[in-house]
């Protein structure tokens, strides 16, 4: 076109131009080179209110354990919002569940992280955290009425709706992660150690071994990093929140050793529950009772009545430490005590994941770690499968009225397409009026 008049050369790029952006692409000269692609330089899409909003919902009618969480999480972010495929979400969740501290918690902050940044990561923490944190502080001040609301019905329909939503992560995670018959095996093998031996490091076990089956056994095609989800931390930043995180988990007992101050010692032994416990908040209740008990900061009825208390609240029950913290005697206490013990118990837990961010993502876009992947996934889900029936099972269907409604729940869920947050309030509403 070099000879041509300049109007036909003008008309030429203006008609290539209008294609260029009725197509999506970036407009560019004649010889011009083509920008990078959007990929490689990915953007936080959402707002930190989007992100609080949308927690804020979970973290009022979040009931049933971090197991349940997750189904939350994937029938909110990977099914109705899209935030991020099943893929991505199911390697966040095995990436959490090898680090030690709450991990539902920490699948939210990496959410968070991801939507909207560093904002977003404490907007997700803060909205999922702190509905049920203030609620268990205000029980701290003697909110006596609040004593038989973990055996109310409302409280046991909500139980109930954390059975059907776990079951739909299952089903639906099951169908995505488990396409072959090596895949079903790893997660029924997965399953059965983790009934079999019941404890924490079971399933860390379990995960473990099914990584191992699937580097070793699974021939998967390359998968482009692309499917991968970003989560915008850097090496460096990585770097830094896991050496803040050895100096608190050294320096904060040298502290206490060093000042003799039991308040010390109490900051000490949360950071160090929500730094080295696997597990979930069941598994951190007796290192806290360690830790305040002895001290004689808490007295031994006061735990019981606030454990049985973050019964009946939703969210992460690591918030139990926000009650101890309001109950405590001394300086340390009321508001103040619970946010600040609320701040320490989480610390450690995003330190952590933020941390191992940057590189779990490196290493996972390799044929031989995307194989173990596989595998790990395929043993999340036997391990959600296992988690199903206890303790999410057990503590709620008890009639056969429990199980007719768990199972019309699962129905609206799946296959009416009703929204959880609406299935969760009739859940409670059907236990207010028929179950007890």
């Amino acid at each position: 076109m070099k000879g041509a008049p300049a109007a036909t050369r003008y008309h030429s790029f203006f008609a290539r131009t209008r294609q260029n952006i009725l197509s999506n692409e970036i407009p560019q000269a004649e010889g011009a080179r083509r920008p990078p692609d959007p990929a490689a330089r990915r953007e936080h899409a959402g707002s930190a209110g989007e992100v609080l909003a949308a927690f804020l919902k979970l973290g009022l009618t979040s009931f049933g354990g971090p197991v349940a969480h997750l189904g939350y999480f994937r029938t909110e972010f990977v099914q109705r919002r899209q935030w991020l495929d099943d893929r991505s979400y199911s390697d966040l969740v095995a990436l959490c569940q090898f680090l030690p501290g709450p991990a539902s918690s920490q699948v939210g902050m990496a959410l968070g992280l991801s939507r909207a940044g560093w904002l977003g990561a404490l907007a997700a923490w803060s909205g999922f955290t702190l509905p049920s944190a203030l609620a268990l502080i205000a029980f701290a001040f003697g909110v006596a009425q609040w004593s038989d609301l973990a055996a109310s019905g409302a409280v046991h329909g909500l139980k109930i709706a954390a059975v059907a939503v776990v079951a739909q992560a299952v089903w639906g995670m099951a169908k995505t992660l488990c396409p072959d018959r090596m895949r079903a095996a790893i997660a029924v093998v997965a399953a059965l150690l983790v009934l079999a031996l019941p404890t924490a490091l079971s399933q860390v076990l379990a995960i473990a071994l099914a990584g191992l089956v699937g580097w070793r056994v699974l021939k998967l095609p390359h998968q482009q990093p692309v499917a991968h989800q970003g989560y915008g931390v850097s090496k460096a930043a990585g770097l830094v929140a896991l050496a803040l995180f050895a100096a608190l988990l050294v320096g904060l007992p040298l502290l206490a050793l060093a000042t003799q101050s039991v308040h010390w010692q109490v900051v000490e032994g949360f950071y160090r529950a929500g730094a080295l416990v696997f597990g979930g908040g069941h598994v951190v209740l007796p290192l806290l009772q360690a830790t305040v008990v002895p001290a004689g900061v808490v007295t031994n009825e006061q735990f019981l009545a606030g454990y049985g208390a973050a019964q009946a609240v939703p969210g992460p029950l690591f918030t139990f430490a926000a009650y101890l913290g309001a109950v405590m005697h001394g300086p340390l206490s009321g508001w103040a005590g619970g946010l600040a013990m609320l701040a320490v118990i989480f610390v450690p837990a995003f330190l952590l994941v933020v941390g191992a961010l940057p590189f779990w993502d490196a290493l996972r876009q390799r044929d031989a770690v995307q194989s173990a992947m596989a595998g790990i996934n395929a043993g999340v889900v036997g391990i959600l499968l296992a988690a199903l029936y206890d303790p999410v099972w057990t503590s709620a269907i008890r009639s056969r009225a429990d199980f007719a409604t768990a199972l019309a729940a699962f129905a609206l869920l799946v296959y009416a397409r009703v929204s959880p947050f609406l299935v969760v309030l009739l859940a409670a509403a059907a236990g207010w009026m028929f179950l007890h």
